[in-house]
């Protein structure tokens, strides 16, 4: 039972094409409309997850810099429609339907620069 739970989180060779498409669009979108870079920091889309059905677009999002995380992230959801609908315009022959998009802070990077820190103190405390 565990065994079929695990093989059925993997994604499809479909779920990773469209998956790669949103990725793709809507870095493109980011770039076009301005939301890559705001007030000096950056915004990039790290990952796009896509649910069996493909009704359901779970979209990664990067912060660099950026001051107020939560703020942006609630424009950008507020936004959303208007994001979805350009989306449509540039996948309409590539999907039959658009999925809904939901987009999720990626803190992956502020994980990496603690861990950095972590062992440069580590490799500190070793050397003194």
């Amino acid at each position: 039972m565990i065994r079929t739970t695990i093989l059925n989180m993997e994604e499809g060779k479909r779920q990773k094409q469209v998956g790669k498409l949103i990725l793709e669009e809507m870095s493109d979108i980011f770039r076009l409309e301005s939301i890559n870079i705001i007030d000096g920091g950056m915004v990039s889309i790290s990952h796009v997850s896509i649910t069996p059905d493909l009704m359901e677009a779970r979209i990664y999002l990067s912060f660099f810099q950026i001051k107020d995380v939560p703020a942006l992230l609630h424009k950008i959801k507020e936004r959303s429609w208007e994001l979805r609908k350009l989306l449509g315009q540039r996948i309409k022959n590539q999907l039959r339907r658009v999925p809904e998009l939901h987009f999720i802070t990626d803190d992956t990077l502020e994980h990496v620069f603690k861990m950095e820190e972590l062992f440069k103190k580590i490799n500190e405390e070793r050397k003194g």
